[in-house]
């Protein structure tokens, strides 16, 4: 499946009080793989940013003054998320400024939901982890996300942090390193691969004891609040999976 990791930067906070985006960031995952392919543009808003959004990502009107415009970028914007689902924090904010840069083309390329299905991650976190904070800082220092980069908002930044955040919090594997590649392993030619002989000696088996099945079991509980009510194991034991 093709995600797209998307954020944006903006002049303000309610695109129905004319602003606009100003900086829109896209990271390409493909069956939960970084691809290492993005999409990243600064767009001139023809319109003052908010000094309080100024604040936020640092982005000013100057910066952008030789910019393209949205009209200008918006083929290749929607020919690099088309197909996809797009993974973005706090789906709304995002999606409605999208849906406002569309309209202002006189709707001739309808909604973004017309090229792409979304997830929102932010309220995705707050299923997972209820009554606690699940703003993107808040998630990256409960994954063991690394942001140390992020003194300020940036869209292209914040979309790869959100990346590695998704595909830990969905219990994927972000990275995985194997020697050799696709085509060693359909060949048989890649190496470190043994076959355990035929005549091998059973291994042997040791059951969990008493202590040991508390812990599990305690632990199976801890998973089960924190994730609220996904703990696959519980679900295999019960039969329900």
């Amino acid at each position: 499946m093709r995600q797209i990791v998307l954020d944006t930067e903006t002049t303000g906070l309610v695109p129905a009080e004319g602003h606009r985006i100003i900086e829109i960031g896209c990271i390409e995952l493909d069956s939960r793989r970084h691809t290492g392919r993005h999409y990243h543009q600064y767009l001139q808003p023809d319109r003052e940013i908010d000094d309080g959004a100024v604040e936020v990502h640092g982005i000013t009107n100057d910066f952008l003054a030789d910019k393209p415009r949205f009209a200008d970028v918006v083929e290749d914007f929607l020919d690099f998320v088309r197909g996809a689902e797009l993974i973005i924090h706090n789906a709304p904010f995002d999606v409605g400024f999208l849906n406002n840069e569309l309209r202002l083309l006189k709707g001739k390329h309808g909604a973004i939901t017309d090229h792409c299905t979304v997830l929102d991650t932010l309220a995705l976190a707050r299923k997972l982890h209820p009554g606690q904070k699940n703003n993107l800082d808040a998630l990256c220092k409960r994954y063991s996300v690394d942001n140390s980069r992020r003194d300020l908002h940036g869209a292209l930044l914040d979309a790869e942090i959100l990346a590695d955040v998704y595909l830990i919090m969905t219990g994927g594997q972000a990275k995985l390193s194997l020697e050799g590649t696709a085509a060693d392993v359909s060949n048989g030619t890649i190496s470190g691969i043994r076959r355990l002989a035929a005549d091998r000696p059973r291994l042997r088996v040791r059951h969990a004891d008493s202590h040991e099945l508390a812990a599990h079991a305690a632990r199976l509980a801890d998973i089960e609040a924190s994730s609220g009510g996904q703990c696959l194991w519980k679900k295999l034991e019960s039969g329900e999976a």
